[in-house]
């Protein structure tokens, strides 16, 4: 077979897994206000985007001309050099795009494959400048301004997305207030009417301008008679939505968001589709155009044929929305993406995903400071209305804890609209917005003007911000570094080489697959109980720590007594990760005190108890491992035979108190019994430090070896003893606590 016709067939296939990976990064441009507002089921959303994601594959009627042309000059280029060039960008989109879904980040697939095409191209013309003697000169190969072009769109798309948003959903903010039910009742129809009207405005300026309807003509009308679309499509849609809520109560932001939701699935799929799989639409023009010219000789055959136009078959089209439909409604990735923005703007307090930076502690000083400035300034009576309309205390007071929304369907739709805008204004401009940027932007934005950021997660979601925005930065980075590098190996490696590759990346992408159920499944094992009664949900909880407790410790004592670098170092991470989940448990004491259903007034001290003696367990099982994983990886000496044997006494004791422990704690033995087997326990870890003092006074234990041993010792008498309060302190919860519902 040819071995150009083999790498087109690659490419498709890469383009399959491109198409997999990208829609689960770009699923959060159209995704988030719609879950966050909890604006439906998940299954209708669902539903919605899939079909905004066809129709608009199905209009993506053209190939996006940066495939084939504007980053590079292609007929300075020959066809051998051409597919070297594409094969290098699918691989590495592929593996940059599936990088930032497993962390979560949201990123620019635009951005991605550009500065892809960029570093190719850099590469391959750097290879013909070294060893063609009638190469051209550099720039003659490269379109920079197309880069530099892109770079700035960032820039000033990131500054006018944020503050747009901000502006508009304050002063919608202003008006409407968190209680949106009377406002609604004469304002809504007015406000459905200006939001869908600037959505349909979005579709046909941006979603649809290669649909097979959308020719020279019809553009000129729309760009001619834009205030007659404007004014026709408010008067129908204010008229249309007055009438669905006088006839049904229907809840217009709903509508504006279920319609906005749809609306941006739609022309993302339009136009971001040519992401995916413009590259290797473009390769199998360049083939084609190789067979067609008769041509034996790929580097000799000038590819200035790719720069003029191409029609993309409607199969491909189909396949590509079908695909990226399918993808959306499985992919956990997407979901994990999603969820970065969503809890990012969230209007509710709870554990925050990111930590704190210098620049975000700066920022909010700063801003704490301007706010203050600011207020003097403002008459009396102006501060107590700016108060009461964002007073958002009760707002969600009647919805139960699990089924909250991260914010309300007035900031979702103020998402949606103002990202629909200023995309539709940035293409009718022909500036070189990123979606992506622009949507997450609007969605911070919208955050920060509703209050979302307060003081006491503002530094947390700033830092998350500066985050997200560095990863956009790394994109183009990276896209560029890592593309010239694959080019470079595949120009010398030959075929075998890109075997080689795609196999790697097969396996990267596999592993992070695998990484990512895993973190999911852990995820699931944390929040599963969240429906169950307060009870049933606290004893799950707590059987799943003391069990994962009782699994690291022993673990880590079998680790020191063999030695096993990489048992210990799992059990030091899985130490961390514990550590991490019970703070986040701690965090989730306000809203859980604040539940209602429950009566409190008496086990609300024993709840804050256990949670306080749940911490100090996981701290006192951290100074066992570590010290343990600490001793091993410096290389220090292995434990004396003695030792050896104290250590397994030791194992075989935690591990029948354990054993003990959840017994009592399940109600299977009383706690006279199991305080009596602590006494016990107590006293056989006195003499097993008797006994190793006395090997310290004969010096028969070299230093190191002897204070692990006593901390051991020490540690597991504290884990066991604070054990002992949890379940004691749990017990007075069932004991006092009269809840049946949550």
């Amino acid at each position: 077979m040819d071995i150009y016709l083999i790498i087109v067939i690659i490419l498709f296939a890469l383009a399959i897994t491109d198409l997999v990976v990208g829609v689960s990064n770009d699923a959060v441009n159209f995704l988030n206000s719609a879950i966050g507002s909890r604006a439906g089921k998940f299954t209708l959303l669902m539903v919605l985007t899939a079909i905004g994601i066809v129709i608009g594959a199905i209009f993506s009627g053209g190939m996006m001309e940066v495939a084939r042309k504007g980053i590079f000059n292609p007929q300075y280029f020959y066809f051998n050099e051409i597919m070297l060039m594409f094969f290098a960008v699918m691989l590495t989109d592929i593996l940059l795009l599936d990088t930032f879904n497993t962390m979560g980040f949201p990123t620019s697939t635009t951005v991605s494959i550009v500065f892809e095409l960029l570093g190719a191209a850099v590469a391959m013309a750097i290879i013909k400048i070294a060893t063609q003697a009638d190469a051209l000169n550099f720039a003659e190969y490269i379109n920079s301004s197309k880069a530099l072009a892109i770079i700035f769109g960032i820039l000033i798309s990131v500054v006018i997305a944020f503050t747009s948003g901000a502006i508009i959903q304050w002063l919608a903010r202003l008006l409407f207030s968190f209680k949106l039910d009377k406002k609604m009742k004469y304002y809504g129809a007015i406000l459905g009417g200006i939001a869908i009207t600037s959505i349909t405005y979005f579709m046909l300026i941006k979603g649809i301008k290669h649909a097979p309807f959308m020719t020279e003509e019809v553009e000129t009308w729309i760009h001619n008679n834009t205030l007659l679309i404007l004014f026709v499509s408010f008067a129908f849609w204010a008229i249309f939505l007055q009438g669905l809520f006088l006839l049904f109560k229907t809840n217009i932001l709903r509508v504006i968001v279920l319609f906005g939701t749809m609306a941006l699935a739609m022309a993302f799929a339009s136009n971001d589709l040519v992401n995916f799989i413009g590259v290797p639409l473009a390769g199998l023009s360049s083939y084609n155009i190789f067979i067609e010219s008769g041509a034996n000789n790929p580097s000799a055959l000038s590819m200035e044929l790719l720069a003029g136009p191409v029609k993309t078959k409607f199969v491909f089209l189909l396949l590509a929305g079908l695909i990226m439909g399918v993808t959306l409604w499985m992919s956990k990735k997407a979901r994990s993406v999603i969820k970065t923005s969503v809890d990012l703007s969230r209007q509710n307090e709870g554990v925050e995903r990111f930590g704190s930076s210098l620049l975000a502690r700066q920022i909010v000083r700063t801003g704490i400071k301007v706010g203050q400035a600011t207020s003097h300034f403002l008459p009396r009576k102006a501060k107590k209305y700016i108060k009461k309309q964002f007073d958002n205390s009760n707002q969600f007071e009647d919805i139960p804890l699990a089924e909250r929304p991260a914010f309300d369907m007035l900031r979702a739709s103020i998402n949606l609209v103002v990202a629909s805008i200023l995309i539709a204004i940035g293409t009718s401009l022909k500036l070189p917005l990123s979606t992506t940027y622009v949507t997450f932007m609007v969605a911070m934005g919208t955050s920060l003007a509703d209050k979302a950021w307060g003081r006491e997660s503002a530094v947390y979601r700033i830092t998350g911000v500066i985050s997200v925005i560095g990863g956009w930065f790394i994109t183009a980075f990276v896209a560029f570094t890592v593309a010239a590098i694959v080019l470079t190996i595949i120009n010398f490696g030959g075929i075998i080489s890109m075997l080689i590759l795609v196999l790697i990346a097969a396996f990267i992408i596999y592993r992070s697959s695998k990484l990512h159920n895993k973190k999911e499944k852990e995820e699931s094992a944390q929040n599963y109980t969240e429906n169950l009664n307060f009870k049933q949900e606290l004893h799950n909880k707590l059987n799943l720590y003391l069990l994962d407790i009782k699994d690291i410790c022993l673990s880590s004592l079998k680790g020191i007594t063999n030695f096993k670098l990489k048992k210990l170092k799992k059990c030091k991470k899985r130490t961390k990760k514990l550590t991490k989940n019970s703070i986040n448990y701690k965090y989730e004491m306000y809203p859980t005190l604040s539940r209602k259903g429950i009566n409190f007034e008496q086990a609300g001290i024993y709840y804050v108890q256990t949670v306080d003696y749940l911490r100090e367990t996981v701290d006192c099982l951290n100074y066992i491992s570590t010290p343990i994983y600490e001793h091993v990886d410096n290389n220090h000496k292995e434990l004396s035979k003695p030792q050896v044997k104290d250590i397994k006494v030791l194992q075989k004791l935690i591990d029948n108190l354990f054993d003990q422990v959840m017994e009592c704690y399940n109600g299977n033995l009383s706690q006279d019994a199991l305080n009596s087997n602590i006494d016990d326990f107590n006293q056989q870890i006195s003499e097993l430090r008797n006994t190793q003092i006395k090997r310290i006074r004969a010096k028969k234990d070299s230093t190191k070896t002897s204070i692990l041993i006593l901390n051991i010792l020490q540690e597991s008498q504290n884990l066991i003893n604070v054990l002992k309060k949890l379940v004691d302190s749990y017990l007075k919860i069932n004991s006092t606590l009269d809840c049946d519902k949550t």
